[in-house]
Order: structure tokens, then sequence, then C-alpha cells
């Protein structure tokens, strides 16, 4: 029986611990140190592109990895995540039915981290990646 109870009371403490985490990368740029993560309370992840255009695109996978496909559409495989502070808190500047947002992305064959927009639209349900890359979401924390 107790070990019946202490099996329950550690499947409860594991998935509450897991569920409620947000997992924080540690990067440097410029020797200054700075925290991302590819969890904001919105859905980052998936696939984006110019408007109007199938290609080229960037695709970001929940886990930080990805690739940007380029103008001539090779692509290069990259990590990426959104600036936020060290305890995974996301750091934005809140606009007009908007927020903007730090996307940090490192190539793979590079040790160099470079820095882009990232925004929601909210009343548009968009989200734009460097400026011209923009995927539509589907917001289910609307209340």
């Amino acid at each position: 029986m107790k070990f019946l109870k202490l099996l329950i009371c550690s499947l409860f403490l594991s998935a509450f611990q897991l569920h409620a985490q947000v997992h924080v990368d540690q990067i440097t740029h410029n020797s200054k140190e700075r925290y991302i993560t590819t969890t904001i309370g919105y859905p980052v992840p998936g696939t984006y592109a110019p408007l109007n255009q199938k290609q080229p695109i960037t695709v970001l996978n929940p886990d930080g990895t990805g690739f940007i496909q380029a103008e001539d559409l090779s692509k290069q495989k990259i990590n990426w995540g959104v600036e936020c502070t060290e305890e995974g808190v996301p750091v934005f500047k809140e606009g007009f039915n908007s927020a903007s947002y730090t996307f940090w992305y490192r190539p793979n064959d590079s040790e160099e981290w470079y820095y882009s927009q990232f925004s929601i639209h909210f009343a548009k349900k968009k989200m734009f990646l460097m400026g011209e890359r923009v995927k539509e979401y589907v917001d289910y924390n609307v209340q």
C-alpha cells in the first residue's frame, strides 16, 4: 500500500514538474550572455513563407532546430530561440494589437548567433519572422 501511494505521489509530482518547466538555453553574442526559449505561449514552431509565395521558407521545429531557405532555395540548418529572461519569461515589446520579440538563430556550421525580429499580430492571427516571412496561427487562448 505504501508503495502504491509513493508511486502515485511521484507520478503526480513528475507530471507537474514536466508541465511547469520551460526549457531555457544560454547563448553568447558579442561577449554578452543571453537566454532563449522556444516556448512563449504562442505556436511559434511551423513553416514561414513570404506572403502569397510557397518559397523560400523557414521551418522552425519545436525542439529549437530547423532551417532557413535562401532566395536561391538552398537550405541552411539552424538552431533557434526567442529571447527570454533566465527564468524563461519571454522578453517583448508590446504594440497596438501586436508584440515584438527578438528571434535568435545560429547556422549549424557556425558558432555565431544572429538576431532578427519576430512579431505576432493578434487581430490578423499572423506571425512574422525576419520581416517578410509569415505564418497564420490559431489562438487557443482566446476567451
